[in-house]
């Protein structure tokens, strides 16, 4: 599978932005994503929320540039303590630059997403006690950033959430000594089978290294993510034991699930692409048939290939939808956090919940398949 597929979203996301630029009649785009309202949703859970940032270094050749270590920034939310410390940055100035520059958007402020406002508070005060845990991993090319909207979410109802930048797969990612690294993989054919292991490797890594230094409960992680994160989890089920159930947002299956993974709970929940009649429906159902455990398969109408990350409602923000999207993004962002914390409540708290049983009227645009 090539790189064409990863980048889909790319496309329809700077088509929308681009047109908030150049539409007939609409006003210049303003310099300042505040003066835009640019902010993610409050997470909808009793805690506040912290935030805190790793840097991590395997011994591993990386597989992009192989004269280099593994090295890894991750992000951890965690319900926090108390609501105190500094806002957590969206993204830097000079990362939302090479962001909007591999969308191709024109007619923006080159820092705008690093304007974006969001909820978590860095380095507050957090919990002691061992916490169920979700590991989330972006879309090829899209940073960890992408997906903060869920991650704020989860760590407000209680879970610690680690969200994983695959260096070199990524517009943009700064490490501490301020060196950005951009996606070199990106500019040649892929394998997506070989990028789902490589980044299986990453969640184990980052699980081993984090266990010991933060409140993690081992016997209690679901990984999941957006796109080849999304399709990441199966392989990463089949090869990390400790991860106990894995979940898959509009990401295209490579292959059929395997081993261990195949018995593991799986949610599946995607753009109508991946409904069983869409374009993508039938390497769906072929990952489907393979679970053998508990699973469902959802679709969500209205919805494109961006419309399960943070895009969603910050497209929304600037007053244009991605074509072929009909869903209001804050809604589509209300969705995938609604669904995804009911399917890591059941298999790691243990807490039932019929929405996951049969479509709900707070909901109408999910389909059970």
């Amino acid at each position: 599978m090539g790189i064409t597929r990863f980048l889909a979203f790319a496309a329809a996301l700077a088509v929308a932005l681009g047109a908030a630029a150049t539409a007939p009649g609409a006003a210049a785009p303003t310099t300042s994503g505040s003066e835009l309202g640019v902010a993610l949703p409050a997470p909808t859970g009793p805690f506040a929320v912290g935030a805190q940032e790793f840097h991590l270094v395997d011994d591993r050749p990386d597989p992009w540039v192989p004269d280099r270590d593994r090295e890894l920034m991750v992000s951890a939310w965690y319900p926090a303590l108390a609501p105190v410390g500094r806002p957590d940055a969206y993204a830097t100035p000079q990362e939302s630059a090479l962001i909007l520059a591999s969308l191709g958007v024109d007619g923006f402020a080159p820092g705008l997403l690093s304007t974006v406002r969001t909820h978590a508070y860095v380095d507050a005060p957090r919990w002691g006690h061992p916490l169920p845990t979700v590991v989330l991993s972006p879309g090829f090319s899209m940073p960890r950033a992408s997906l903060t909207g869920l991650a704020e979410e989860l760590a407000s109802r209680g879970y610690l959430v680690l969200g994983i930048d695959h260096t070199y797969e990524a517009s943009a990612v700064t490490f501490p000594d301020g060196r950005i690294t951009e996606c070199a993989a990106c500019r040649g054919s892929l394998d997506a089978v070989a990028v789902a292991r490589n980044r299986a490797q990453d969640v184990s890594f980052v699980l081993d290294e984090l266990s010991g230094q933060l409140p993690l409960d081992s016997s209690r992680i679901a990984m999941g993510g957006h796109s080849a994160g999304g399709f990441t989890a199966p392989y990463a089920l089949a090869e990390d034991s400790r991860i106990r159930a894995g979940f898959n947002l509009d990401g295209t299956f490579p292959a059929a699930p395997y081993g261990r993974a195949v018995d593991r709970p799986f949610l599946m929940m995607g753009a109508p692409l991946h409904a069983p009649d869409g374009k993508s429906g039938d390497k769906w159902a072929t990952a489907y048939d393979a679970f053998g455990g508990w699973k469902r398969w959802l679709s969500v109408d209205g919805t494109s290939h961006s419309s399960f990350t943070d895009y969603a409602p910050i497209t929304a923000a600037v007053g244009f939808r991605v074509p072929d999207t009909t869903i209001d993004g804050n809604h589509a962002m209300d969705l995938t956090r609604r669904y995804v914390t009911a399917f890591v409540d059941l298999h790691l708290r243990g807490i039932p919940q019929p929405i996951l049983d049969a479509p709900n009227p707070a909901g109408p645009e999910v389909r059970f398949y």
